[in-house]
């Protein structure tokens, strides 16, 4: 062997053991047996046989690059892509002279591009794209006068696109998409005559989109949008771009019209300029573009609202590859075409929402079969919903709200199982709910309200409609008793029932229904007194029962209901004492005016005292009451016929804190045994946390005694009080009551009173014992999947829904707690902060950085760089989360270290090898579901792309950046469509 072929083996066996992280099995099995030519990947020239290619691909060798890639001097391609290294580029790789293409895509390779690159004066193409290189994109990149290809999309370059790149006149595509570059596109670029392919997407670009530009005419491929970008689509953009294929502009500051020819470039298939301020007609010429498949110009202005604005739709029926169109948010007015019905087969997203469009829907539109989002609301459609919508059998999504339609609500559901939601509110609706909605089985959110909608609800459909979130039925004119089925919906979330007319009782089955937060039934004709089984409502925050003609006493349990934050009995016939404690401690949460015989309750509801007497003393005073009222009786009811109907009550964050009264460490040391060991249920970073029973609760509580000599957990207790208290949501830990005393030995005694998990936390149900080994608890997908909903709605109701952006700063599986039925209850809030006190705090000129804490694995990269505390932060430790509920795996585990963590191998591992990440669980079949897979490969693909999507969101989540990570109402709409897919399947995973 010649000394320049012993220098290429020993440099391929230094290059292995590093890629490898120095396992010596790992492929490729390099070894002596054969020829290093021979070898895995490697290709040597015949003449010198010296190495001329390196091809090692999804490999997941997870290890970095040697500086012995610098002695493969021969080599002119190098392809190590998809394979989780980690590092630096080595500077050595500057000797490869001979060097042509180089391909690291899909690492996670950090620092910056080696100067010693430029040495590389034959290199043709360049692909770095979705690494995490850093620093500014050199300018010596315009000296490699070869490139074809330049790869540089999804890393972290910033500062400005160097106009140098303009000298590459061979470069055909240029990637520089998903970074932080800012400035103007250079003019140079013009000058790429050879360029087909260009990406500057997601990025904080800003300018005129300069002239140059449009003189690329081999340009197939022009990708811009999440910019800062102005300027026009130019007159003769066909013979400016004769060849173009993909055209997307959205989001940007663009304006003008869409140029007639446009329609000359015959191979357009995709066309996107939504979220900018175009105006003026859609040429109808764009008919003639038999390729397209994407129309999406929602968010701007066009229409001119002189009847011809809809004209286009006739045209594009030509198109017929068309999978979307999406016109939303703009001026169009005009009827809609029978010829929508013509539109291609193809066709799967419909969106015409919120613009001025009139007339009926056209019966055609049920020969579109292929469609799963139909969105017509907030325009002004007319007649009624045509019996053919009920064809479209791929329906998820129906928004017809906000229109003018009338008539009755056709029984057409019987084919629309896949239905998810239906919004119909606000139009003229009027006669019966159709029974055919018992087949959407998988409804979550259902809204009819402020319809004329009449008649009884159909008992049946409300016990098949199990899966509903949201049901608003109000204002209507609905009768009859309600369906005791309503105790079916086991997910139900909010319901208004309020202004219709229903009577009779209130169903006892309500009890069943343990997730609902908000209850509005004012406004009709209820009788009877309140169901017993209220007390089962423990999430419940909103109660109006107004309105009514209820009776009895107000139940004692009400008080106990932990965070119930409004309760509206006003003008019912309830009589007798008015409980003290919870709600009722709260004058301005509660209204139980118009019930003349209460008594009793806190001072500042002025109600007479209650007295114990005789039942002649109680005739006597009854007599009194009716006459010192007789003369008001008329009064009242002029100004009740005359008043505005009553709002619905709202929380109000700025109640008193003190609802619930506070125990005494006696109390507390009584229902712990003397806070003894065999009470402790678990020990935290700031106190031990204990089961008790106290007599004033119901069933047993969780005690949380702070150890005041950690560092911190007197803030801690005054944090987690202060954001407890405010906090109102089914998935948040509520507090019942706090204590802060001495102990019989005078020291400071502090702690706070939960309700009692008895399914402990969902660490517990994820993590190995002392020994490694799995513990007897075990979840599956599916309920893991469930849990990570339910932290999920408690993260959207801190960062949106409150009107306080809450921060949790500490989202990790010990921090969530399981319920009785797996519902999990996101807790901790020790270091909580509320947004505006963390901005107004860093204004003053001080860091929170000392004052940021977490766990590590699960703090976000950039607090440990400015300490600033965002809602993003939550959304990246939630993403970890996400993570940890796949693969079984803490973040903290051996396995992982700073260059290669949880959420890059879950990347790396996206799309196709997630089998090989997940918990080894899920991959464990009964017998029977190892059947039914086996006989439908469907199953399969739902169950391999539902933990894709899984791990595909916890990426999202953990992005770098925090600008890049997805909201978590995103998050949620995401885990929702994945809860649904799985809802088909028959089978536990």
């Amino acid at each position: 062997m010649s000394s320049g072929s012993e220098i290429d083996r020993l440099a391929l066996l230094a290059l292995k053991d590093k890629l490898t992280n120095g396992v010596p099995e790992a492929p490729p099995s390099w070894n002596d047996s054969v020829h290093f030519c021979k070898w895995q990947g490697v290709t040597c020239n015949l003449r010198h046989k010296r190495v001329s290619a390196l091809t090692l691909t999804n490999q997941n060798f997870g290890g970095t690059l040697a500086p012995s890639l610098g002695n493969l001097t021969f080599l002119k391609m190098l392809n190590l892509s998809y394979n989780g290294l980690h590092g630096k580029i080595p500077k050595q790789i500057g000797n490869l002279r001979r060097l042509m293409s180089l391909d690291l895509r899909t690492n996670y390779l950090e620092g910056e591009v080696p100067l010693e690159l430029a040495n590389c004066s034959k290199l043709q193409k360049i692909i770095f794209v979705y690494n995490d290189l850093t620093g500014k994109i050199p300018l010596w990149f315009g000296s490699l006068q070869q490139l074809t290809a330049l790869g540089l999309g999804g890393n972290q370059f910033h500062g400005n696109i160097p106009p140098s790149l303009g000298n590459l006149s061979f470069l055909e595509q240029l990637s520089l998409e998903y970074n932080r570059l800012e400035g103007i596109i250079p003019q140079s670029l013009g000058g790429l005559s050879n360029l087909y392919l260009l990406y500057l997407s997601h990025n904080n670009l800003s300018g005129l989109i300069p002239s140059s530009v449009y003189n690329l005419s081999r340009m197939e491929d022009l990708d811009f949008p999440f910019n800062y970008l102005f300027g026009t689509i130019p007159s003769n953009i066909d013979h400016d771009f004769p060849n173009l294929k993909f055209f997307n502009a959205g989001h940007n500051m663009l304006t003008g019209t869409i140029p007639p020819s446009l329609s000359n470039i015959s191979q357009l298939r995709d066309f996107a300029i939504y979220q900018n301020a175009f105006w003026g007609l859609v040429p109808i010429s764009l008919g003639r573009l038999q390729n397209l498949r994407r129309i999406d110009i929602p968010q701007n202005n066009f229409g001119s609202k002189t009847g011809q604005d809809l004209d286009f739709l006739s045209s594009i029926t030509n198109c017929s590859q068309l999978q979307l169109i999406d016109i939303s948010e703009n001026n169009f007015s005009g009827v809609l075409p029978k010829s929508i019905g013509n539109f291609s087969s193809q066709l799967q997203i419909l969106n015409m929402g919120v613009s001025h469009i009139f007339g009926s829907i056209p019966n055609e539109i049920g020969q579109l079969g292929s469609l799963y989002y139909l969105r017509l609301g907030s325009n002004f459609l007319q007649g009624t919903i045509p019996h053919s919508v009920g064809k479209l059998e791929n329906l998820v999504m129906l928004s017809l709200e906000e229109n003018q339609l009338y008539g009755r609500i056709p029984d057409i559901f019987e084919n629309l199982t896949k239905l998810i939601e239906l919004r119909l509110y606000d139009n003229n609706f009027e006669g019966t709910i159709p029974v055919s909605l018992k087949n959407c089985k998988g409804m979550q959110f259902l809204y009819i309200y402020q319809n004329n909608l009449s008649g009884n609800i159909p008992n049946l459909t409300f016990g098949q409609l199990e899966s509903l979130i949201y049901l608003d039925m109000h204002s209507n004119s609905l009768i009859g008793s309600i369906p005791s089925a309503i105790g079916n919906m086991k997910h139900l979330v909010a319901l208004d029932m309020s202004e219709n007319k229903f009577s009779g009782d209130i169903p006892m089955e309500f009890g069943e229904c343990v997730q609902l937060t908000d209850l509005w039934m004012g406004q009709n004709f209820l009788q009877g007194s309140i169901p017993s089984s209220f007390n089962s409502l423990k999430s419940l925050i909103n109660l109006d029962l107004s309105y009514n003609n209820l009776s009895g006493t107000i139940p004692q349990e009400l008080k106990d209901l932990p965070i119930l934050g409004n309760l509206n009995l006003s003008h019912n016939h309830f009589y007798g004492e008015v409980p003290k404690g919870g709600v009722f401690d709260n004058i301005t949460a509660i209204s139980l005016t118009g019930n003349e015989y209460l008594c009793g309750g806190i001072p500042q509801l002025k109600l007479p005292i209650c007295q114990s007497k005789s039942k002649k003393q109680f005739k006597v005073i009854i007599l009194i009451i009716v006459t010192s009222v007789a003369l008001a009786c008329f009064a009242i009811f002029i100004i009740i016929c005359k008043r505005r109907k009553q709002k619905k009550l709202s929380y109000s964050p700025s109640s008193p804190h003190n609802t619930h009264l506070r125990v005494s460490y006696k109390e507390l040391q009584d229902a712990t045994n003397g806070f003894s060991s065999s009470n402790l249920v678990g020990v935290g970073s700031f106190g031990s946390v204990y089961k008790g029973i106290i007599q004033q609760f119901e069933g047993p509580i969780a005690i949380k005694v702070l150890n005041l000599q950690a560092h911190g957990a007197t803030k801690s207790f005054i944090t987690e009080c202060k954001t407890l208290s405010k906090v109102r949501h089914r998935n948040l830990l509520q507090i019942l009551t706090s204590c802060s005393s001495v102990d019989y030995n005078g020291n400071d005694f502090k702690a706070l009173v939960f309700e009692f998990m008895p399914n402990g936390s969902l660490e517990n149900w994820l993590s190995k014992n002392e020994l490694g080994e799995p513990r007897d608890l075990y979840m599956n997908f599916r309920q893991r999947l469930d849990a990570a909903i339910d932290v999920a709605y408690a993260l959207d109701y801190l960062h949106h829904d409150f009107e306080e952006t809450i921060v949790h700063c500490d989202i990790k599986p010990s921090n969530i707690l399981l319920d009785d039925g797996m519902v999990a209850h996101l807790g901790d809030f020790g270091l909580a902060r509320l947004l505006h006190e963390v901005t107004s705090y860093s204004n003053e000129g001080q860091t929170t950085a000392s004052a940021i804490k977490g766990t590590i694995g699960y703090i976000p990269p950039e607090y440990g760089e400015s300490g600033q505390v965002t809602t993003q932060g939550d959304i990246y430790s939630y993403g970890v989360l996400l993570l940890v509920m796949l693969t079984g795996k803490k973040p903290t585990d051996s396995m992982f270290h700073e260059d290669l963590s949880l959420p890059k191998i879950c990347k790396l591992a996206l799309p196709d090898r997630v089998l090989e990440i997940v918990d080894s669980n899920f991959l464990v079949l009964s017998d029977r579901d190892h059947r039914e897979v086996s006989k439908n490969l469907d199953f399969e693909q739902k169950i391999l792309g539902s933990l894709a999507d899984f791990a595909r969101i916890g990426v999202a989540c953990c992005a770098e950046l925090p600008s890049e990570r997805i909201d978590i109402k995103e998050v949620l709409a995401e885990l929702l469509a994945i809860k649904q897919k799985l809802s088909t399947l028959n089978i536990v995973i």
